[in-house]
């Protein structure tokens, strides 16, 4: 059998698709209409704003084409096209500022062991960058704020602080970002090919190896190209949240289920 598929290739990528039980799960049509339902009831009951609405996530990066350092960012989009700055998560212990001094002075920089965010990395991101940034733009009385079920957004302090703010988190079903995460839907893709193609670019001239500087330069082009306007708006379109569009996730999930092929 296998053999015979390899001589076909239309049929081999249909079936040897794995499909993930998780992710079937949430993409099941009753699953999403219900995350759908409780959207509209949290911006109904609370007069939310499309202008209010935002999305945050985080995204890794390798420093290089051979390197096994990460970093990470956490970005955060509103449904009206605004981007606030940026997160960048380091590994290491510390950090010096003389590495910043060619960044926008409003990007906000933070270490960890690992290069990965953290629970206390995650409450000074909502305190120190996303209050602040989004407080003087608020058009209405509440922030909805969607946002995955990751463990540094799930703590009791960083919903305690929302409440502070008037801000409402909405957590999206597990495994669902795909099809309901603008972030995952159309930013992050462009910033990968972006960022990627600035590092080929190096790579190129044999220059394999970046360093700390190099990626927050390289970070800084693609961050341009991704981050437009109307890339960030039809993100939220995207996901069915501005304008508030169940029909268009759940007609991209039945059309990647259909794709979905188990062997028995």
């Amino acid at each position: 059998a296998s053999a015979f598929v390899n001589r076909r290739p239309e049929l081999r990528t249909r079936y040897s698709r794995r499909y993930n039980y998780q992710r079937a799960k949430n993409e099941d049509p009753k699953a999403l209409r219900e995350w759908f339902n409780t959207v509209q009831r949290v911006i109904n009951e609370n007069r939310i704003l499309p202008e209010d609405i935002y999305n945050f996530d985080e995204t890794g990066f390798a420093m290089g084409l051979i390197s096994t350092a990460k970093v990470t960012v956490i970005e955060s989009i509103c449904a009206d096209g605004y981007i606030l700055p940026p997160c960048v998560i380091f590994k290491g212990k510390n950090y010096c500022k003389s590495w910043f001094n060619n960044l926008p002075s409003n990007w906000r920089f933070e270490v960890s062991d690992n290069g990965w965010t953290t629970d206390k990395i995650g409450l000074r991101w909502l305190q120190k960058l996303f209050v602040p940034g989004t407080t003087t733009r608020t058009k209405g009385k509440y922030r909805l704020l969607i946002l995955d079920g990751h463990g540094s957004h799930l703590t009791p302090q960083f919903d305690q602080i929302c409440s502070e703010n008037a801000i409402i988190p909405l957590r999206m079903p597990a495994h669902s970002s795909h099809l309901l995460q603008p972030l995952d839907i159309g930013c992050f893709a462009t910033l990968k090919r972006s960022y990627g193609r600035v590092i080929e670019s190096q790579a190129r001239t044999g220059y394999n190896y970046i360093d700390k500087l190099d990626f927050l330069a390289a970070y800084l082009e693609a961050r341009v190209e991704a981050y437009k306007s109307e890339t960030i708006r039809n993100s939220f379109a995207s996901a069915g949240l501005v304008p508030l569009n169940a029909e268009r996730v759940l007609f991209k999930a039945e059309y990647i289920a259909s794709y979905a092929y188990t062997p028995q």
